[in-house]
């Protein structure tokens, strides 16, 4: 899993001198929140990589008719306790194949590294007090897999042994 810091994230808001536009121009690299791509994706060129936040109240199939162009899913946890954004990863994986990156933003806990990796996120934002240290060691913990089937073996350990 990939560790961000937000002070140097190669991805970008697009924002003027007034908060965010709500038009923005095309470029590499954006952050777009929902709203600002629902403006922009009749002319957003297909070859320019964007990222997408997505709130974790929304319908997560809004974007299938566009994942084929979107680079990044940033999902957000406004609460650690809040695990919708789970469902959603998962649904963009199993369901509808999604091949870019999804990264999980908020009150992410070193605790929730291997529910997040599991259900298909591959980067995180870890929440200021966490130690990346400790989310490596975390992930580390179960090196040899799980009993359940997850986004990355759907199928159980005993249907994976009898196939051996």
């Amino acid at each position: 899993m990939k560790f961000i810091d937000p002070h140097h994230d190669l991805w970008q808001h697009a924002v003027g001198e007034d908060g965010p536009k709500p038009d923005p121009d095309p470029a590499p690299h954006r952050l777009l929140s929902l709203e600002q791509w629902h403006a922009v994706r009749g002319h957003w060129p297909a070859g320019v990589p964007v990222a997408i936040e997505f709130p974790n109240d929304a319908d997560i199939t809004q974007l299938v008719p566009d994942l084929y162009r979107i680079a990044l899913v940033v999902l957000d946890f406004p609460k650690w306790t809040d695990g919708r954004a789970y469902s959603q990863a998962r649904l963009l994986r199993a369901r509808h194949r999604f091949q870019g990156a999804i990264r999980a933003r908020g009150e992410v806990l070193v605790d929730m590294l291997q529910l997040l990796h599991r259900t298909g996120f591959d980067e995180a934002q870890l929440r200021g007090d966490q130690s990346q240290e400790a989310a490596r060691r975390a992930l580390a913990f179960f090196a040899e897999g799980f009993y359940q089937g997850d986004v990355h073996e759907a199928r159980p350990v005993f249907l994976r042994s009898a196939a051996r």
